[in-house]
């Protein structure tokens, strides 16, 4: 089944298939078809920040706190800029964010018009993928691409910069499986590590006369917390936390040192060792 829909109304039918609930943002002339197209749809609950900045951020910790995509919204020019240092964080922080940013139309890109940034370049070395949309038959599938991008492997921010001229264009909107997955998974299934690296690891801790364990955010973005606990049980190492990994591993645990580094919790102990079967 198709429909005829604008750009804008894409942007949303889209994010309402993906199981997008909730977004952040604050409005300007780029990004305004989207605006007037987001009345229509009660699915998705938009939070007015004062600053795009706040938008990044709040879907950054959005994302962090249920797992899931955080979407952020900005105009054009200034408005996508302040989108940076958020995004920046996300990504150094593996969180899965999606920005959204409106674009001055495609006939007057590159020519110095009001408020035009070249947001794809500027926000390059801070997001896994980003991506000007130049076409509205691609917008749909270059958002669905961007959102899987955004969970799969170590989740990440990505972009998708919208023209105006697209927004208010009109494509014929094909529902589709959304491709997007957590981290981990493939096709919906959870991935299952190498037997012959899970030997090789076996036969390092093994071999390791004072092994410790250093674990970080991938164990909760996989909830790998009980298969994480198991192991260090079983063998007895002392774990160590990382800053985004502190909620990994029960900090009661007898194994539990804290967090090294600067700033460091690492409790002095003289926990047991004894040799161990792997």
């Amino acid at each position: 089944m198709t429909e005829l829909l604008t750009g804008a109304q894409i942007i949303c039918r889209t994010l309402v298939d993906a199981g997008v609930e909730v977004l952040f943002g604050y409005p300007g002339g780029a990004i305004m078809p989207f605006y007037d197209a987001l009345h229509g749809h009660a699915a998705l609950r938009h939070i007015l920040v004062r600053h795009e900045q706040a938008a990044a951020h709040a879907a950054d910790g959005y994302a962090r706190a249920g797992n899931r995509v955080g979407v952020c919204v900005a105009t054009s020019g200034p408005g996508a800029t302040n989108l940076v240092t958020g995004l920046a964080t996300a990504h150094m922080d593996g969180s899965p964010v999606l920005a959204i940013t409106g674009q001055v139309g495609r006939p007057m890109l590159g020519r110095d018009a009001f408020q035009e940034t070249d947001v794809v370049g500027v926000t390059m070395p801070v997001t896994k993928h980003n991506v000007l949309v130049r076409d509205v038959e691609e917008l749909a599938d270059d958002l669905r691409t961007a959102l899987a991008i955004a969970m799969e492997g170590r989740p990440g921010p990505v972009l998708v910069d919208v023209p105006k001229d697209v927004q208010n264009q009109k494509a014929e909107y094909r529902s589709r499986p959304h491709p997007s997955r957590r981290s981990g998974e493939r096709n919906g299934v959870p991935e299952l590590p190498d037997e012959d690296a899970i030997r090789e690891v076996a036969r390092l801790i093994a071999a390791a006369e004072r092994p410790i364990m250093m674990i970080g955010r991938g164990v909760i973005v996989s909830g790998a917390y009980d298969a994480v606990r198991a192991l260090a049980e079983r063998t007895g190492m002392p774990v160590i936390t990382t800053l985004l990994g502190i909620s990994a591993f029960p900090q009661a645990h007898e194994l539990h040192l804290g967090m090294p580094g600067r700033g460091c919790t690492v409790k002095s102990t003289s926990t047991r060792r004894s040799r161990r079967r792997i």
